[in-house]
């Protein structure tokens, strides 16, 4: 069967989804016939007093949900009290049982997320790509990407996801969409919380909270810190943290809101390993990562911002919002030190406006963002030497020296307008102007490599609201995205040449690279039935200049491994996004059986490359499948079993190998009280102590040969934790 086609099953329900479009269109048009018909009545010229509906203001969760039903694609909510009901030590467990989302950890608390092929190639390291992530709807990425150590998830009150271009309105112009971390504040937090999780591997984290509203102010602090062993040999690390924002009410009309964020991390780096050798003896660290002692401290991030809000009237309001970001980081492998210093500045600005358009319901969104790095962000390399006999290094020669540059600048408007009673038309233009710029400065070259591009991206989608609990939509879009500047000094094939001292061999230019650009048709439906809360959504992206990643020089007990990046041949992403929560069986005061499962399809390919054909790029696996059979009584007891299987994952663009299928299993118990003060749960994972790779980080054409490309996943453990709230 060609890769360069939608399989059958997915044809099939596009062309479903598509007729179910076309009935709710006929169906809204039989309604304004309808309509006027009863118009041309005597009763039509009756006019009713107005009769206002009052109920309880929903919270700003509880909008924000709403906000992402009405989005014309798929979208994900998270609640993070039901995620802390077992171990939350990294964004792996955040996104579980999340469609369209991939999430996987190895050996710290980077996780590679992976949404509609996003970064599919990158391993779990510092910098993720292909998502635009903020904290409180408020810039975390930046040229250099996003890195992971401020993500702490005991912060957190929901994550909100628009997948792919239907981040639009965020200003998210990349692949994968946009990520929104939404932190506690004082109207959702406890007084004072306490909470503790342990297990296997010497996995211990430990948070102290507080957080309440006092009068006009309200405040929200965390403290954490946490360790672990790992399951690999020299994987251990450790964090601290604290996450904290105070917010004032001047009048009905003004708020503003200051957050704080700083977090360190340290952690070992063990290295990838064979498929033998993750099937024969998986808790092994890779002997060179060992031999040298790679690590890879992250010295201390800080992210401040401000946002404030001023309701213009009853239908309008204005958003701005600051971000100052330094995130260095020093990558220790082998004889090679690396000190990189990033800092970024950021500022929003949005104007919402809720109105009638030709008598119509209408809703428009004008937005603002730029992020732009510092002068003094670059990086430092040195030699690593050895101290006498001991296990220690120290910093030698310095060896290079070079800076990274760059910005995003977006300027999009985007509008939902009520065509027709229940029918909604979204449409919305983003101007998009970013730049790179990269240059070794020591030693000088006097060469500096800097691209600038101006680029536009469209959306246009439908929705339809049958009732309540159905709707279908459809739409089609544009998305940009930019190289990181890193990505243009490590993807060099330009050398020091013989002679040049201690930067012999080393990268003394950048090279350009365009950015990537993709046309995406999506359509799909969420809604509720007898068979419970579904959520579907079917895409495919046709993508030009694809940035992907590949390994060019494998480390060694001396030099650093050296990933390169380039564009790539034109490109398929095209996949399915099911979700369903089953309610299995309701016996009252006897408790209540769900099944929640989540399933993702990606079918990414190359269009007749001249190389590679049409084979599959290599990164995430085609089928990957999640699902928890729980139990839940009145009295607050739960319990659950849940599976996850993945398929195959190619190792290199060749295909010529692949990490093997894997299914695991694992178990929940706990107790919730109804009062929300205290809870405790046992979490057990990977049940089988099943052997598989976790992640996977490609490379060019391995030959058939078994690579070091895999991280494994953790073996069978057990995990407990408890936490109390005074309210």
């Amino acid at each position: 069967m060609s890769v360069n086609h939608p399989p059958f099953a997915l044809s099939r329900l596009s062309l479903r989804l598509c007729s179910v479009l076309g009935l709710s269109a006929g169906i809204a048009l039989l309604n304004v016939a309808k309509a006027e018909e009863q118009d041309s009545s005597p009763l039509s010229s009756v006019q009713l007093d107005r009769v206002e509906v009052l109920g309880d203001k929903q919270t700003e969760a509880q909008e924000a949900r709403q906000q992402l039903k009405r989005t014309p694609g798929g979208t994900n909510f998270i609640d993070l009290q039901s995620v802390e009901q077992g171990r939350i030590s990294t964004n792996e467990d955040v996104f579980k049982y999340q469609p369209g989302v991939y999430a996987k950890t190895s050996n710290n608390d980077g996780t590679k997320i992976s949404i509609r092929g996003s970064g599919l190639n990158r391993g779990p390291g510092a910098h993720a790509s292909g998502l635009y992530e903020t904290f409180d709807g408020l810039p975390l990425t930046g040229p250099g990407g996003t890195p992971y150590e401020l993500k702490e998830p005991l912060w957190l009150s929901r994550v909100e996801v628009l997948r792919g271009a239907n981040g639009f309105d965020q200003g998210a112009l990349s692949l994968g969409g946009s990520v929104n971390y939404v932190t506690h504040t004082g109207y959702d937090a406890a007084k004072l919380k306490l909470h503790y999780e342990a297990g296997t591997h010497g996995y211990a984290k430990r948070e102290i909270s507080s957080g309440q509203v006092l009068g006009n102010a309200d405040y929200y602090i965390s403290v954490t810190d946490s360790e672990y062993d790992g399951y690999q040999d020299h994987s251990s690390g450790d964090s601290k943290g604290v996450a904290a924002n105070f917010g004032y009410r001047f009048n009905p009309n003004l708020e503003t809101r200051f957050y704080f964020r700083y977090r360190e991390t340290e952690n070992d780096t063990p290295g990838k390993l064979t498929r033998q050798q993750i099937e024969h003896d998986p808790r092994a660290a890779n002997s060179v990562n060992a031999a040298r002692d790679s690590k890879r401290p992250q010295p201390g991030a800080t992210w401040l911002a401000n946002k404030t809000t001023f309701h213009l009237d009853d239908n309008s309001r204005v958003e701005a919002g600051l971000v100052y970001h330094d995130y260095p980081m020093d990558l220790q492998e082998g004889t090679n030190r690396v000190k990189v210093a990033y800092t970024d500045v950021s500022g929003s600005l949005n104007y919402i406006r809720q109105d009638q358009l030709f008598g119509h319901e209408s809703k428009t969104t004008l937005g603002w963002r730029t992020t732009k790095a510092l002068p003094n962000s670059g990086v430092s390399e040195y030699v690593r030497v050895p101290v006498g006999n001991t296990a220690g290094y120290a910093v030698g020669t310095k060896t290079r020296g070079y800076t990274y540059l760059g910005s995003d600048s977006v300027l999009h408007i985007g509008n939902d307008l009520e065509l027709l009673p229940d029918l909604w038309l979204t449409t919305g233009l983003a101007a998009i102007y970013t730049r790179r710029e990269t240059g070794v400065t020591y030693p000088d070259t006097g060469t500096k490599v800097s691209t600038s591009d101006w680029d536009y991206a469209p959306r246009l989608g439908l929705r339809y609201v049958f009732s309540p609990d159905l709707q279908v939509y459809g739409n089609i879009s544009r998305s940009v995205e930019p190289p990181h500047h890193w990505s243009m000094i490590w993807g060099s094939n330009k050398y020091f040449p013989a002679g040049s001292g201690a930067a012999t061999g080393l990268q003394r230019e950048g090279v350009k690279l365009d950015n990537q650009t993709a046309t995406t048709l999506e359509v799909g439906s969420r809604g509720q039935d007898w068979f419970g809360n579904w959520d579907v959504a079917l895409y495919r992206s046709w993508i030009r200049n694809e940035l992907l990643t590949i390994e060019t020089q494998a480390a060694t007990s001396t030099t650093s491994q050296i990933l390169a990046e380039s564009n790539a041949s034109p490109t398929i992403h095209q996949g399915v996004e099911l979700s369903l929560d089953s309610p299995l069986w309701d016996g009252g005061s006897a408790g209540k059986l769900s099944l929640l499962q989540a399933y993702t399809y990606s079918d990414f390919h190359y269009r007749d490359d001249d190389r590679f054909g049409d084979n599959q790029l290599a990164g995430v696996p085609e089928h990957f499948y999640q699902a928890e059979l729980r139990y839940n009584h009145p009295s607050g007891f739960y319990a659950g079993l849940n599976a996850e299987h993945a398929s195959r994952v190619a190792v290199d663009y060749a295909n010529s190998f692949y990490a093997a299928p894997y299914t695991i299993f694992g178990a929940r118990l706990g107790y919730a009280s109804p009062n929300k003060d205290w809870d405790g749960w046992i979490d057990a994972r990977n049940l089988t102590n099943k052997r598989y790779a976790s992640t996977v980080t490609p490379g060019y054409d391995d030959k058939g040969q078994d690579v070091a490309r895999s991280s494994p996943g953790d073996g069978f453990g057990i995990y407990v934790g408890a936490s109390y709230a005074f309210n």
